[in-house]
């Protein structure tokens, strides 16, 4: 009998927007044999035990944790937070993947900025750069590496938590983006995509896949699907830059993270994130999910 290949997953955390915790639950769910790696052995790393999940308790940055997670590992799936950590944490895991020299596949989550970015560009935030930079440490090195880039996501603080209120109170959906278009993508079909590559690599190596929604809305087209979702009017107002990083700002986050955000905003209004790919259907043989959707699904955010 074939033993069964053992998958490690990184950056697992709390919530149904972790897309590492998502993957987990989707080998779990199919029978696979999972290891992940969490920052805090707490109640998360809990319910994963109880679902037959190994624990690795360790940061991404401490080679002698991730040894320990990666010994045994056949397939990994590496994912981290926008953290100032990240691209020590990419080095890290790069350079064990490869000394370690037994991984059938390192799923790399990364992000569709990098697709449009060169080793000179700037308009980019210091997280993006890494996420490129990350790329090419993983394409130098001998491991077998799929590239999963997603353009923004549903479950992103711009189109739920900054957005409760003004909905919830006035029927305004405010977002900083100008004139600009995009084809937010939903956590769930992101992690339908990176389970669906580890469970059979097979095809996949080597490639790149980019992950949006089904359809590409200016804001306009964004508040008919919240309000067709909700079942009440919802308008579309524009915020300026300086708002959002003010707004952004008083939630008290690290700046690294905040200026990523705000850049995400400022690419939003250059209309960088106007894509659209059938790269989840081609992948998982189901297409994205739209907005609509996702909203109908999580009403309790706009209530």
């Amino acid at each position: 009998m074939t033993e069964r290949p053992l998958h490690l997953v990184t950056g697992v955390a709390a919530g149904f927007s972790s897309v590492s915790r998502l993957v987990a639950d989707a080998l779990l769910a199919s029978g696979e044999a999972v290891r992940v790696m969490v920052h805090h052995d707490d109640g998360r790393a809990d319910a994963l035990r109880d679902r037959g999940a190994q624990v690795v308790v360790g940061d991404l940055t401490d080679p002698a944790a991730v040894t320990t997670a990666l010994r045994g590992a056949n397939r990994a799936f590496f994912n981290m937070a926008v953290s100032a950590d990240y691209l020590e944490a990419a080095a890290v895991v790069t350079a064990l993947a490869t000394e370690h020299g037994e991984l059938d596949v390192l799923v790399n989550m990364s992000q569709m900025t990098v697709s449009e970015m060169t080793s000179t560009s700037t308009e980019e935030s210091n997280h993006q750069r890494w996420h490129w930079l990350a790329e090419q440490m993983m394409n130098w090195s001998p491991v077998p590496t799929v590239h999963v880039r997603p353009t923004v996501f549903l479950d992103n603080p711009l189109f739920t938590l900054l957005s409760r209120q003004s909905i919830s109170e006035r029927g305004e959906l405010v977002l900083p983006f100008g004139d600009g278009r995009t084809s937010p993508v939903a956590t769930t079909d992101v992690a339908r995509v990176v389970a669906t590559i580890l469970k059979d690599p097979t095809g996949h190596i080597g490639n790149v896949y980019e992950l949006t929604g089904p359809q590409v809305l200016d804001v306009n087209g964004l508040a008919e699907q919240y309000a067709a979702a909700l079942g009440r009017p919802v308008t579309a107002v524009d915020m300026s830059l300086d708002d959002f990083r003010t707004a952004i700002t008083s939630l008290g986050i690290s700046v690294h993270i905040t200026d990523h955000i705000v850049t995400v905003a400022k690419l939003h209004r250059a209309n960088r994130y106007d894509r659209l790919t059938a790269d989840v259907e081609t992948v998982t043989g189901q297409p994205a999910e739209s907005v609509e959707h996702y909203i109908t699904e999580h009403p309790d955010l706009f209530g």
